[in-house]
Order: C-alpha cells, then structure tokens, then sequence
C-alpha cells in the first residue's frame, strides 16, 4: 500500500476546500430559489397526517442542490474525466434533477426508485461495476470471486440500496450531511492509502459539501437538504465505493464498505425487519429508524446527532483500520459485530417494551414526550429536516 505524495495530497486538500467554499456562498441562493419554487416543507399539524412533522417553521427544502454545485464545481476543476467518472457525473445529474421534481412536486415511490435504477444503470454502463469481490480461498483460490454476468445487477442493486439507505437518514437537522461527511472523510482516508487520487478526489470534493452545508443545516435547520441532496450524496457514496473499495484484494476488505456505510446500511435493515415483522408494508413511512428509537429512549435532538455521529465515526475508523493493518484484521471487524449487535438489541428491546404497553419512562427518565414523526409533504411519506 503505498500513501500519496504531497503533491496529490495537495489537490485533494484544494478540492475539498473549494466544494466547501462554494457550497456555503450557493446555499443562500438555493434557499431563495427553494422558496420561489414552492419547495417548502410545512409544520406539523396536530390530529392530520402531518403532525409528525417535528420543525416548527416552514423550511426550504431542496438544499442539496448546493452540495451538487459545489461537488461538481471541485470535480471539474481536480478531476481529469474518464468514461466512468463522466458516467457517474450523468447518473448523479438525473438523481438531481429527480429529487428537485420530488421536493418541489412529490413523486410516487415507485416512480423514484425506477428513476433510481435508470441513474445506477448510466453509471454502470459506463464502468462502475463491482466486477469481483473478496472471498475466501476454499471458494476462490485468487482470493476474490468473479460476479461475471451478476455483475450489473449486484452494481444496480448497491448503487440504489445505499442512495436510499441515506436518504432514510434524513430525519433530523444535520444528521444526513453530518454521518456523510463521516463517511466521506473515512472513504477519502482509504483511497489515500492505495494512492487513489481520483477516489480521494471524489470523496474529498463530497466531504467538503457536506461540511459547507451543515451551519445552514444544524438545528434549528434554516433549510433542508430534500431528496435533492440526500440521495445525491447516497448515489456519490455508493459509486466512489466502488471505484475503490471494491478493488481491494483482501478477504476482510469486503467488509469495508459495509462498515464505511454502515450506519445507513443498518438502519435500513433494522427499519425493513421491524415493519415486516409486524406484517406492515417494508416501504411504509414511520418511525421504525434509529433516530426516532433514540428519541424515544429519552435522548434529546442534539443527543441523537451526535451519538449517531459518534457510532458512525467509530465505523468509519474501523473500516480505515480494516483496510490498512496487515495483522489482526479480523478484530476491528469483531469490534464492529459487537456496536452493531448491541445497538440492534437495545433497539429492539425498547421496541418490544413499548409493545407490550411498559411505561418508557421508567426506563428513560429523560424522556417527557413521545416526540412526533415528521413526513415530506406530498411524497411517498419520508420525512426530513
């Protein structure tokens, strides 16, 4: 594994630089143009649907867009473009310009997620393919497997899950951005020690986005990032990942994606297997995710930001950590199996326990109200903010 020099190191510092630069001048603009298309995510009212919502003001949606400009501003100016790279930029475009129909309009969800696999189709036709992955020796002697014609479809599927898995974080003021940056940050420090400048390029340029919107972001949120922006960066995240991560040859390096990702990745899973369990639609909008179980164990807003943050973090080192140690690799992967299964069981303990009809606040004192869920306004249901 060899670092990059300094004069790579440079450009990616400079890259991200300039995308935080630009998104924090572009998202004033954006808020007022937000606001001049009618992409505006109302409060709550009480006894109708929307009385989840959890901001008291009417806030700008559609802040994303900012992130985008200031993402592809850096690309452009770092980047040398290659057929992928250029394929990847068309896929985020038509991701853009779907989530603005989406925070402006509202669209079905099915009509998105069809959208979604035509962008992740763009992409990997133009070379972001997971062509093989790491497996152990007893069934490939290389070290890595082959998809051969699963390779698309495995692409596909990767690309949508983590543009949605993102954009089911969204529910609290600057935990999307914030647990992207994250993970942006984590991916860059990879691709920096295999000396991939066009990754690290690609992540510093995200990263830099997502740290220039979040003082517009951090509660109380003057405007959010809407579908424009989460999926945007979910779409980024997966394709970077695997123009990267993806290429190592290592049998634990399968799993770092999964941990770089892997707060999203989980509460998408614990989310879908709590709503099936109970025989309710796996799609259906609730408060079946992470924040909103942290929030009813008691934790305020802010508390819940930051102990995602934090739980993100720690993944992201272990995933650094994964992909750099030469000995002992499996242990910071165990770490790993632990947090998630502790998390998972406290999750779902709570979750049962209010099931059964026991008093939370017994077991969380802080906690003084069941706060309300929010959902988007004429959407498939998804809140944000």
């Amino acid at each position: 594994m060899k670092a990059l020099n300094y004069q790579s190191l440079a450009i990616v510092v400079a890259a991200l630089v300039v995308a935080l630069a630009v998104t924090l001048a572009a998202v004033p603009l954006v808020r007022r143009l937000a606001i001049r298309m009618g992409a505006i995510d109302m409060p709550g009212v009480k006894g109708t649907d929307s009385e989840r919502h959890l901001h008291k003001e009417p806030t700008p949606r559609m802040g994303g867009l900012a992130i985008f400009v200031g993402f592809l501003v850096a690309v452009l100016l770092f980047v040398q473009l290659n057929t992928r790279l250029t394929a990847m930029l068309l896929g985020a475009v038509i991701i853009v310009v779907l989530g603005m129909v989406d925070d402006v309009r509202g669209l079905p969800a099915l009509l998105k997620f069809g959208v979604q696999i035509v962008a992740a189709l763009v992409a990997v036709a133009g070379g972001n393919v997971i062509s093989y992955i790491s497996a152990p020796t007893w069934i490939a002697e290389s070290g890595h497997l082959n998809l051969g014609i699963l390779s698309v479809p495995v692409s596909v599927l990767w690309i949508v899950l983590i543009t949605n898995a993102v954009n089911l974080i969204d529910g609290l003021d600057g935990l999307a951005a914030g647990v992207s940056g994250i993970s942006s940050v984590c991916l860059l420090i990879v691709a920096m020690g295999y000396s991939d400048i066009t990754v690290a390029v690609l992540c510093a340029a995200l990263a830099g986005g997502c740290i220039g919107f979040l003082p517009y972001n951090i509660s109380p949120a003057r405007i959010f990032m809407g579908d424009t922006g989460s999926t945007f960066i979910g779409f980024i995240l997966a394709a970077a990942s695997i123009q990267g991560l993806f290429k190592i040859y290592a049998l634990i390096s399968f799993a770092v994606p999964f941990c770089l990702l892997g707060l999203p990745i989980f509460d998408v899973c614990y989310a879908v297997i709590a709503r099936v369990s109970h025989g309710e639609n796996p799609m259906k909008a609730d408060r079946k995710h992470i924040h909103y179980r942290l929030l009813d164990m008691g934790l305020t807003r802010q508390q819940t930001v930051a102990v995602l943050y934090i739980i993100s973090g720690i993944l992201g080192l272990i995933a650094v950590r994964l992909s750099t140690s030469e000995g002992g690799r499996w242990i910071p992967l165990v770490i790993a199996v632990i947090i998630v299964g502790v998390v998972a069981y406290q999750l779902f303990h709570h979750r049962r326990a209010l099931l059964k009809g026991e008093d939370h606040r017994k077991h969380f004192p802080n906690t003084d109200v069941r706060l309300p869920h929010r959902e988007k306004r004429g959407g498939d249901g998804k809140r944000e903010g």
